[in-house]
């Protein structure tokens, strides 16, 4: 949910900066450890990944995701495509029939060499259990082939891998030199069968890579898909967990080498939630599953969750901690005592001070300003950083930029004291225009949070009397989009909530 809601923030900013987004989410669902789960529950693989994608589709559907598509690797056009890029690579010769030996991680279904292995003490580095001795005949694609391509990569392009730690992690990876990969097994059935050698199943990383651009069609150029969405590739962000960054920096960015087909333009691979100190694990059984997740959003709201891991997760290179008592802190600190005590205050001020009727700022045509403040300077660099942090994936920068704005106005609040000149009716006009200022400032602000938190910035432009969805972003963000005149209505976004 985490990754994904990341992407999502980012989709819904960029279609408010009027890009064109596809946002493309989903299951795999071929691998041994469906086919083993599925026998030991007495189902096939196909209802077990069927019971399993739904279970994901309803949890995008509680998030109120707003992906463009969900894509199922089990999708028969999946599957087809699959088939046509591996036919591909084995005519070209990128693919070959060899055998492998050596060290199987069954968790996470990744092959180690010898020095690999030895180097992680011949446990998984996911789960600590055993890697297992493997020996078997397998398809092979000849990433060797692609070494110094993918140095010239990272040497050419520094955000290639994001953030910065992650790149320094395959660099020193890469120095070890690149072996060919299995992409074949022959000991389960699960999975998209190799062309020409039915006995062989593609194994589940590489038919899982494909579904970034199976999903646009540019496996089968005769189909819908890639007429209509061929045109979002090369994709400009990859984003993944840290666990799965090799096949993401490396392994795919080869295949599509060997295919000729460009590369995304970034990978963006985030690190790992722990909770309360502690990492997750089975036997700890202190997941933040879906029952956890409800009770959060129940007592909080799904904004307040999007804000919390848009703010306190794990998207640098260090693991974030989701902490019950740090999640209650940020929701008052950040969400009630900012941003829903200053839309409280100033909407109250104009609906005691002026009937609700938004005040000008203005007197005898000139905008009456206070010493110390520029707030059009402020909110065009606020929008200008907020664009550029978002447009780089910067998503914590971003909201800070627009949580600072808030913050200056509750500072202009306190030096200006509207409640003191409210007393004296020679300074209406510069009450006026202090409370305009306040509440354009906000209304600026509140446009940078809607992708965070669609749901309260949404009331608030209510309140404020805004309903047009259709303005484009470079028009709602200039000074004076507040019309005065127009009638304002007291507002209370966030709740107090007593400490769970």
């Amino acid at each position: 949910m985490y990754t994904t809601t990341l992407c999502d923030v980012y989709a819904r900013a960029m279609r408010q900066l009027n890009h064109d987004v596809f946002f493309l989410t989903g299951t795999d669902e071929h691998g041994i450890k469906v086919e083993q789960s599925a026998i030991e529950q007495g189902v096939t693989p196909q209802e077990l990944a069927d019971q399993n994608s739904a279970e994901f589709r309803s949890i995008m559907s509680m998030f109120e995701l707003t992906n463009d598509d969900f894509i199922r690797t089990t999708d028969p056009q999946h599957t087809k495509q699959v088939r046509t890029f591996i036919s591909r690579l084995l005519e070209s010769g990128d693919i070959y029939l060899g055998t492998f030996e050596g060290w199987y991680d069954e968790g996470q279904e990744e092959y180690h060499t010898e020095t690999s292995a030895r180097d992680l003490e011949y446990k998984s580095p996911i789960s600590g259990k055993p890697l297992v001795r493997s020996s078997e005949k397998n398809y092979y694609f000849k990433l060797s082939s692609y070494q110094k391509q993918i140095e010239d990569l990272f040497a050419s392009d520094p955000n290639v891998v994001r953030p910065e730690s992650r790149r320094n992690e395959v660099l020193g990876r890469l120095r070890e030199g690149l072996l060919d990969v299995p992409i074949s097994r022959t000991n389960f059935s699960w999975g998209i069968p190799m062309p020409g050698d039915e006995e062989h199943v593609i194994y589940v990383w590489i038919d899982a890579l494909f579904n970034y651009i199976t999903a646009l069609g540019l496996g089968d150029q005769t189909s819908k898909a890639y007429e209509e969405r061929s045109k979002y590739w090369p994709a400009s962000y990859h984003v993944i967990g840290k666990e799965i960054l090799w096949f993401h920096s490396v392994i795919w960015p080869a295949i599509l080498m060997a295919l000729k087909l460009p590369l995304p333009k970034c990978i963006y691979a985030h690190s790992l939630w722990i909770r309360e100190g502690k990492k997750m694990s089975k036997s700890l059984g202190n997941f933040i599953d879906v029952e956890t997740i409800e009770s959060y959003l129940s007592t909080y709201g799904l904004d307040a969750f999007r804000y919390y891991l848009v703010t306190q997760g794990p998207q640098g290179a260090t693991d974030a901690d989701f902490v019950t008592e740090k999640f209650h802190d940020i929701y008052n600190a950040h969400l009630v005592n900012t941003v829903g005590n200053c839309t409280s205050r100033v909407t109250a001020m104009i609906e005691k001070y002026f009937d609700g009727v938004v005040p000008t700022e203005h007197q005898d045509d000139n905008r009456i300003t206070i010493e110390g403040f520029d707030w059009l300077e402020s909110c065009n660099k606020a929008t200008s950083e907020w664009s550029d942090s978002m447009e780089c994936f910067s998503l914590d920068n971003a909201v800070e930029v627009a949580i600072g704005l808030i913050r200056d106005v509750d500072l202009f609040i306190n030096d200006t004291a509207p409640f003191k000149l409210a007393k004296d009716e020679t300074k209406r006009g510069e009450l006026g225009a202090i409370l305009y200022q306040c509440l354009e400032t906000l209304r600026i602000a509140s446009i940078l949070l809607t992708p965070i938190i669609p749901h309260k910035m949404n009331e608030f432009h209510k309140a404020l009397g805004i309903h047009d969805t259709e303005t484009p972003f470079e028009e709602l963000i200039q000074w004076g989009g507040l019309q005065v005149g127009s009638t304002v209505t007291k507002v209370a976004l966030f709740p107090r909530i007593d400490e769970q």
